[in-house]
C-alpha cells in the first residue's frame, strides 16, 4: 500500500489540536523551535521530529507518518464509575486543564474545565497526610521532560495549597504564562526549575523568579501505566 505522506502537516495540526496544545508548548514539549514546527505544519515530507511529536501528543507515530492505522496510540478505557455516597472511604479529585490569564500583576491560574474521569483517592490516605480534597486538582503530563520520573499521558495529583518552595520537589508552576511540571531545585541562593530527563540541552534549567514564576501546587501522587 502507498503511504499518503502528503497530508502530513494536516495530520500534525490536527494531532496538535486533539492535544490542546499550542505550537510554543508543542514545540517546547519536543525541543525544537516554533517556527520549525509551524513548517512542519504545512510540509509533505514529514519530520525528522516524528515520532517525539506523536508522543507529545499521545497519537500513534505511523498514522502520524503515513496516515496508516489508528491515530490514537491507545484506546482508553471506559472511565470507572464510583457511588461516592455509599463510598465515603474514596474521594474524586478533578482532572483538570488550567488556564492561565494574563494580568496586571502577573498571570492568574483558573481552572479551563474538567476534562476526564477524576482520580480516586483513598479518604485514609488523604487524612494521614494532611491533604483536603477541595486543594487538589488532577493535572495530565504533557511531554517528556521529566522522564523516568512522569511520563507523557501520566495522570498527577497536585495540592494547590502547598505554594511554599521545597527543594527536591516537584510542583505545577505558572512559567511565564505556560503551565509546567518541574523539579525545584535550590543552587547558590536561588531557585531553578530543572528537568529530570537526561538531556539537559533541550531540557536545560531555568531561573525561578519574580512573577513570571508562580507555584500552582506541589506534586503528591501520579498515576501512570509504566512500571
Amino acid at each position: 500500500m502507498q503511504h499518503d505522506r502528503s497530508a502530513f502537516g494536516r495530520r500534525l495540526l490536527q494531532a496538535r489540536k486533539h492535544a490542546r496544545l499550542t505550537q510554543v508548548q508543542l514545540a517546547k514539549a519536543v525541543g525544537m523551535s516554533q517556527g520549525t514546527l509551524a513548517e512542519a505544519e504545512k510540509t509533505a515530507s514529514g519530520s525528522s521530529f516524528t515520532a517525539q511529536l506523536a508522543a507529545a501528543t499521545g497519537v500513534h507515530p505511523e498514522w502520524l507518518a503515513s496516515g496508516c492505522g489508528d491515530m490514537l496510540a491507545a484506546k482508553r478505557s471506559e472511565p470507572i464509575q464510583i457511588d461516592l455516597e455509599n463510598h465515603p472511604d474514596v474521594q474524586a479529585i478533578r482532572t483538570v486543564r488550567l488556564r492561565l490569564r494574563a494580568g496586571i500583576h502577573g498571570y492568574s491560574v483558573e481552572v479551563e474545565s474538567d476534562i476526564g474521569p477524576p482520580i480516586f483517592l483513598p479518604t485514609e490516605w488523604l487524612k494521614k497526610r494532611g491533604l483536603k480534597p477541595e486543594h487538589m486538582l488532577g493535572l495530565p503530563v504533557q511531554g517528556d521532560s521529566m522522564e523516568p520520573t512522569l511520563y507523557h499521558g501520566d495522570q498527577v495529583v497536585i495540592n494547590t495549597a502547598s505554594t511554599e518552595p521545597r527543594d527536591g520537589r516537584i510542583f505545577a508552576i505558572n512559567y511565564e504564562g505556560e503551565a509546567v511540571i518541574k523539579r525545584l531545585v535550590r543552587d547558590a541562593g536561588r531557585w531553578w526549575l530543572s528537568s529530570d530527563n537526561a538531556d539537559q540541552r533541550r531540557f536545560a534549567r531555568k531561573l525561578c523568579s519574580d512573577a513570571g514564576c508562580l507555584l500552582i501546587g506541589e506534586l503528591v501522587f501520579r498515576q501512570s501505566e509504566r512500571f
